[in-house]
């Protein structure tokens, strides 16, 4: 016999008292469903204020991303909501399969990771074309990404500079990713090369150096990596952006938080350090650093007299 799926509604409840209920419904089965104020019919108001509805019943509005927070938080997919009556709404929480984490088999083609698109994520895809146009590398300019796997991240350069060529350079260890990176950008050159090994004085220097989820990589020491790249590889006028992972997949969906060994909640300890130190780092070889991102956090160096001539959004 079926175990019925647990469900909750919810009214003028505060949020300490939905909290601990979902979790101990998500913690007797795989899936729950809720039923709350419409968070359609509170527009306009913030998280938790109490309104009372001219076409439905009274509520404690919470907008749709206060519940995706709360489905995150406790390891829950968010179903699609559904109207249920009068100012009332209805959606369900899954909770997340166990799984590995897409890296764990690798970065090759025959991994899970082979199906992750970083640039899908929005706030990512908007910093990132912010940063690389807050650079503005001329036209012709030469473009360095390391660990650029198959290439996806550099569908970022067309979009902040339409129809701006550039001479790029790839470098990667996993060559079954290399070959997938040479077939979508066929006019750029790929490298199987350890970033351990830079400075490589035969691949010159450039204009924009492209590093994301990299830097805190095991084997990389991330002070020895940047002087090789500000000393040998870096234009006078050229700029670096580099991306400190602030986050994890979870059954397909992006987790946001740096997880921490034993730990349950993200400890973002690491992550400051490393972005602190880094900026530090940058400044003292004469670089103006900016800050931006969230499940990916971007620092963005150019030298200090460098000017912005451009719109820098989307």
């Amino acid at each position: 016999m079926l175990t019925p799926m647990p469900h909750l509604s919810f009214t003028v409840e505060p949020l300490s008292e939905i909290l601990p209920a979902v979790r101990a419904a998500l913690e007797s089965g795989e899936e729950v469903t809720l039923e709350v104020p419409d968070p359609d019919a509170g527009l306009g108001l913030y998280a938790g204020e109490l309104y009372t509805g001219a076409a439905g019943p009274a509520g404690r509005h919470r907008p749709w991303s206060a519940w995706a927070d709360l489905a995150d938080a406790l390891g829950a997919h968010l179903l699609t909501p559904q109207p249920s009556g009068p100012g009332r709404a209805r959606f369900g929480l899954r909770r997340y399969a166990a799984a590995p984490a897409p890296d764990a088999g690798g970065y090759g083609t025959d991994g899970d990771w082979a199906r992750v698109d970083k640039l899908e994520d929005p706030v990512l895809l908007l910093t990132l074309v912010e940063a690389l146009r807050r650079i503005d590398p001329p036209a012709g300019g030469r473009v360095l990404a390391l660990g650029v796997n198959s290439g996806r991240e550099l569908d970022a350069l067309a979009l902040a500079f339409p129809g701006r060529p550039f001479t790029v350079v790839g470098l990667d260890t996993d060559a079954s990713a290399l070959a997938v990176a040479r077939g979508r950008f066929p006019r750029a050159e790929f490298l199987e090369l350890d970033v351990v090994g830079l400075p490589v004085p035969a691949l010159g220097r450039f204009d924009l150096i492209l590093a994301l989820s990299l830097l805190q990589s095991p084997g990389v020491r991330r002070d020895v990596l940047l002087k090789a790249l500000c000393r040998q590889h870096l234009s006078e006028t050229g700029g670096l952006v580099l991306g400190f992972p602030n986050a994890r997949y979870r059954d397909g969906l992006l987790s946001y938080g740096a997880r921490m060994r034993n730990f349950a909640r993200p400890d973002l300890s690491l992550l400051c350090a490393d972005v602190t130190d880094t900026r530090r780092d940058l400044q003292k070889r004469g670089f103006q650093v900016f800050v931006t991102g969230q499940y990916e956090v971007l620092l963005t160096a150019l030298p200090v007299e460098h000017r912005v001539g451009r719109d820098l959004t989307l």
